[in-house]
């Protein structure tokens, strides 16, 4: 083999030296073996460090110790996939019980409700809730986030139309909806601003065939030449916070507000003013409302004035109960008749 190689033995040259190309050769391979020993501790890092993850996975799931480190990194990647829509979002709600049943459940259009159970809720009709659902569909649609799903239009209309109509308080009358306190409350607010938005002029004193209309149907019930029906009304409220709970106590010691509307044959709501407190007479609402004020100015009755039959000359008046005093443009009962 000495010779073969070639080699330096004990200081004496034997045969000749490498030459260029066998010394490059021999780098070359030399080179290969270095770099695949250090593909294959690279290797065995990496697989060392699958290893460490797969253990701070399985420490995470035992409820033992993690550490700090490796904690935020996989809160971070977490965070990372979920901004990324890689999880799919289950639509978390924390502070909400689900519900079934209920009122909400009895009126929904995809139950066979009866027209009676509906008036009796909501006082109207399908017909007539469906097509206010529709209207205000586009002022109180809400957007989908991350944390909710929103109540859908008609869900929130028939709650409000449900409180107005009932009177029951925003503790109890949120339950048979499903829904909590404080959406109750929004819901009722976000359907009146709907509402005056979307209906600025329906309620409005008639005129032309309408009002010609009116006059006949009244005409035909015994009343000729009256324009509609004048009344006062109790809307229940929760006890107010800043006042003084005696003045909103009503004959019925309930909390209230009064509202006088005038309606025609028809319950068409003509005129309307609400706001004082429930203590407050019918006669005292009368004079502090725009009605009084139209009718001294001359404002509310312009037509000419006609002879009745029994010999009153009058150009127009309402029909009232007896929390009115006999009037030239309010009739009451004879007698003390209610």
């Amino acid at each position: 083999m000495e010779e073969a190689s070639r080699m330096v033995i004990d200081g004496v040259v034997r045969g000749r030296a490498l030459t260029t190309d066998e010394r490059t050769t021999i780098a070359a391979t030399v080179n290969v073996v270095l770099y695949r020993c250090q593909v294959k501790r690279t290797a065995g890092k990496i697989k060392a460090a699958a290893r460490a993850r797969r253990k701070v996975t399985a420490l995470a799931s035992s409820g033992e110790g993690l550490d700090l480190g490796a904690l935020s990194d996989v809160v971070l990647q977490v965070c990372y996939a979920l901004g990324c829509g890689a999880f799919p979002r289950a639509t978390p709600r924390w502070w909400m019980k689900r519900w079934t049943g209920g009122t909400w459940e009895d009126v929904h259009q995809s139950d066979d409700a009866t027209d009676d159970y509906f008036r009796d809720k909501l006082r109207m009709s399908p017909r007539v809730f469906r097509e206010i659902a529709k209207t205000l569909c586009s002022y109180l649609q809400r957007h989908v986030t991350f944390y909710r799903v929103p109540l859908q239009s008609d869900h929130i209309v028939a709650y409000a139309l449900y409180r107005w109509a009932t009177g029951e308080t925003y503790d109890s009358g949120t339950c048979s909806f499903g829904i909590g306190r404080a959406s109750g409350i929004t819901a009722v607010r976000d359907v009146t601003a709907a509402l005056l938005a979307a209906y600025p002029d329906k309620i409005s004193w008639p005129t032309g065939l309408q009002k010609a209309v009116v006059l006949c149907a009244f005409a035909d019930k015994g009343f000729p030449n009256c324009h509609g029906c004048i009344d006062c009304t109790h809307i229940y409220v929760d006890k107010p916070a800043n006042a003084n709970g005696e003045d909103y106590c009503d004959r019925k010691r309930r909390f209230s507000v009064q509202a006088q509307v005038v309606v025609d044959m028809n319950l068409r709501v003509l005129d309307v003013f609400v706001g004082y407190p429930g203590s407050v007479h019918d006669m005292r609402m009368l004079h502090l409302s725009s009605l009084w004020e139209r009718r001294e100015s001359g404002q509310l009755f312009t037509d000419p004035h006609v002879m009745l039959s029994f010999g009153v000359r009058t150009n127009g008046y309402l029909l009232g109960d007896n929390g009115y005093p006999q009037s030239e443009w309010i009739v009451v009962p004879y007698g003390g008749l209610a």
